[in-house]
């Protein structure tokens, strides 16, 4: 397509937005309100993932050790963890540390607990590894995998802690998932009918250029361009009210509610929007461009 026939097509793009202005607020209304919940529940979820991804660090697995075990033993038992792609931490707890830790959440004086037993160890044969997972869907099969190997007297885990962080994780994605694309089918729906009023009203025009030899392209070139700036307005919109938005909330809750922020960690504004911001921009412009093709397809038959 020539520049000269790129400038028509922008111009009339935007002479089709003009003439049909209440419709194409509409459409750019629309537009805005899906992507506006679609940045909301994508901040939402962004958080939610890290919130989730502390309290899984937070979800440990303690292995326990045969008695008579040496510690080349052990040490075998501790590579064989490694090698597993879904472990995220393992420590060794000495005996010594889990005496230390049990004291001082149990007694009220620690250390005069720790002197009462001197070298009495009564976690004598309590060496364990604590481990945590990338991911807590996968600590079934893994405690499983862990009951398997030689030497394992015991694993301690919290299966229904992580099966519940897991249905949670599920049961937001889907619903976020099935919210955005009833609003990306309503905008796609919107944009279908400005784009049929505009081919309406320029009718007669359209007959004429195709009479005279207009190719099909360049008679649709107009509408695609109507559509894709009514996505682009209707995708920056939100991204603005987004971003004035997160940080107005962040900064209050940080101000305000010190004892939340030391438990919750939000995901600062810069990163967010690194992958919010082109993220929209796509979804915007694609909502546009794909309306109005499929609209032009099935309508423009003169």
């Amino acid at each position: 397509m020539r520049i000269s026939s790129v400038g028509y097509s922008i111009r009339q793009g935007a002479k089709n937005i003009r003439r049909n202005l209440l419709f194409s607020l509409a459409s750019i209304g629309t537009i805005v309100a899906c992507l506006f919940v679609f940045g909301l529940f994508y901040a939402v979820l962004v958080n939610f993932r890290s919130a989730i991804l502390k309290i899984e660090n937070t979800i440990s697995i303690s292995v326990f050790f045969d008695e008579d075990l040496s510690t080349e033993g052990i040490n075998l038992i501790g590579e064989q963890i490694k090698t597993r792609k879904e472990v995220n931490t393992i420590d060794y707890i000495s005996p010594e540390q889990a005496w230390e830790e049990f004291s001082e959440q149990t007694y009220d004086d620690p250390e005069a607990a720790r002197a009462a037993f001197g070298d009495d160890n009564p976690l004598a044969n309590s060496a364990s590894y604590k481990i945590t997972l990338l991911d807590s869907s996968t600590q079934a099969d893994f405690v499983q995998f862990l009951e398997g190997i030689d030497g394992v007297r015991k694993v301690s885990s919290s299966t229904y802690t992580a099966d519940s962080i897991s249905a949670i994780n599920a049961f937001v994605g889907y619903s976020s998932f099935g919210i955005i694309l009833i609003l990306l089918l309503v905008s796609i729906f919107l944009i279908n009918n400005t784009i049929i009023i505009g081919i309406t009203v320029r009718r007669e025009e359209i007959k004429i250029m195709k009479l005279i030899g207009a190719t099909n392209a360049f008679v649709r070139a107009p509408f695609i361009v109507e559509g894709i700036v009514i996505g682009l307005i209707g995708s920056i919109i939100p991204i603005v009210l987004l971003y004035y938005l997160y940080d107005m909330v962040i900064n209050y809750i940080a101000g305000r509610f010190t004892i939340l922020k030391s438990l919750f960690d939000f995901t600062p504004p810069a990163e967010l929007f690194k992958i919010l911001i082109p993220l929209t921009l796509v979804i915007g412009i694609g909502i546009g461009f794909f309306g109005s093709l499929i609209t032009t397809r099935r309508h423009l038959k003169v």
